[in-house]
């Protein structure tokens, strides 16, 4: 009786680095597949029910190269295509799963979704060989034990996602730091990890760039202090959500940091002076910021250490006042993005401060802003000479008809009801 269980589809041959996906599907035959069971993926073409003229060309010369009744035909083209096969395995470069949390009617798939193992992680990592991009987000039943093929993997992986990978804990990290000390980008979304497996990655791949570890809540400042430390090419952070992070582990990082993602972390005066300590920042995002931390701990980023920074996300900082807006916008003369909406503390002395000081300043979020009136918008309009995009949706004390001089006066900017909560690069 035949048994269902899941294969990897294998798609056109490509030399192009960019994420490749590899859709889990199921089988019904006995035979082992992981395209070697039929010519299309034998041969590295898309799949039969493909209707792109690239497969119809393929299909076509496959169909040429169809062997004869003679032994010594069909043995010339079972080498042909498993010379192509080689190709294949030799030139992928990217490789990436889609279990179950990914696709979108699981339902109707399968009652208990698919499931990657240990054998078919081994199985493909023992195929494609040279990959410098491996994603295993949303393998949510991957353990520790599947990346241990990750020690003797000849190639030099330079990206590694394992987002909503639930089992991986410091163990895992201790695994990937053993095989894979090339390592330049890891994403470790809602990972079970700690400090001390942060301190383990940060020990055996010191050629990090880019880190995520947003809602890991066991990680704390200790952990972070090991990357920002021992990763002196490090360029970009995603902390968002980690509730044991307060930024002081950022203290003393490397001028290489350009970005960090801090949102919703309990984030304190000492630590956001951690955070630009650096000198090298241009993205910061610490929006939803405590309630109960003063609107003035925020005014550290305007202190002298952030003059490179081009874009600010202060949404929902409900406590920001003017005082840290003012030092913010004289501290900080490359601004080309602020994100100010619902930040109900900013008032006419802050929309002042933005109008003078911000000469470089493109776009400005001040959705729902409470306090923003007819002079704070008079205050915009007469300054801020280089903004193109205004984003200023339900506001309270603002007049239609100041609104109207601003369009008049300045008929250059756009002006957007939308209210964006992400900003940035990717967004």
């Amino acid at each position: 009786m035949s048994t269902i269980r899941p294969v990897f589809s294998v798609a056109r041959l490509s030399n192009r680095a960019e994420p490749f996906g590899m859709d889990l599907q199921f089988c019904d035959c006995e035979d082992e597949c992981y395209g070697y069971g039929d010519s299309p993926a034998l041969c590295g073409f898309e799949s039969p029910n493909s209707s792109s003229s690239a497969y119809k060309k393929d299909s076509l010369k496959i169909g040429v190269l169809q062997p004869s009744e003679e032994f010594s035909d069909r043995e010339s083209f079972g080498l042909t295509c498993h010379r192509w096969l080689n190709i294949q395995n030799t030139c992928r470069r990217s490789l990436q799963f889609h279990s179950s949390l990914a696709l979108p009617n699981v339902s109707s798939l399968s009652q208990s979704g698919l499931v990657v193992s240990a054998f078919h992680l081994h199985r493909l990592l023992t195929r494609f060989q040279h990959l410098h991009y491996l994603s295993l987000s949303c393998c949510s039943e991957l353990s520790d034990s599947c990346l241990t093929f990750l020690q003797f993997y000849p190639s030099k992986l330079l990206y590694l996602n394992l987002d909503c990978c639930f089992g991986i804990t410091d163990h895992g990290l201790l695994l990937v730091a053993a095989g894979c000390s090339s390592l330049e980008v890891i994403s470790l979304y809602r990972c079970n990890i700690t400090d001390a497996g942060l301190e383990t990655l940060a020990n055996g791949c010191s050629a990090l760039k880019h880190l995520n570890i947003s809602y890991c809540p066991l990680v704390s400042d200790c952990g972070l202090r090991s990357v920002s430390q021992s990763c002196c090419q490090l360029e970009a952070v995603k902390i968002s959500h980690c509730s044991g992070v307060n930024g002081t582990g950022f203290k003393g990082c490397s001028p290489t940091l350009t970005r960090i993602d801090a949102d919703s972390c309990n984030l304190v005066p000492e630590g956001i002076m951690g955070i630009v300590s650096g000198g090298g920042l241009e993205y910061l995002n610490v929006s939803r910021v405590n309630m109960w931390i003063s609107g003035a701990t925020l005014a550290v980023i305007g202190a002298g250490f952030a003059t490179r920074l081009k874009i600010l996300n202060l949404w929902l900082c409900r406590t920001v006042g003017d005082e840290s807006i003012a030092a913010i916008a004289r501290g900080c003369p490359l601004l080309q993005e602020w994100n100010l909406a619902l930040c109900h503390g900013v008032r006419i002395a802050g929309w002042q401060s933005i109008g003078i000081n911000c000469n470089k300043l493109e776009k400005l979020h001040v959705n729902r802003c409470r306090n923003l009136c007819d002079l704070g918008l008079q205050a915009l309009r007469e300054g801020c000479k280089r903004l193109l995009v205004l984003y200023i949706g339900r506001t309270w004390k603002l007049s239609a008809t100041a609104i109207e001089v601003f369009k008049i006066c300045r008929g250059n900017v756009e002006i957007s009801e939308e209210e964006i909560m992400f900003i940035g690069p990717g967004n």
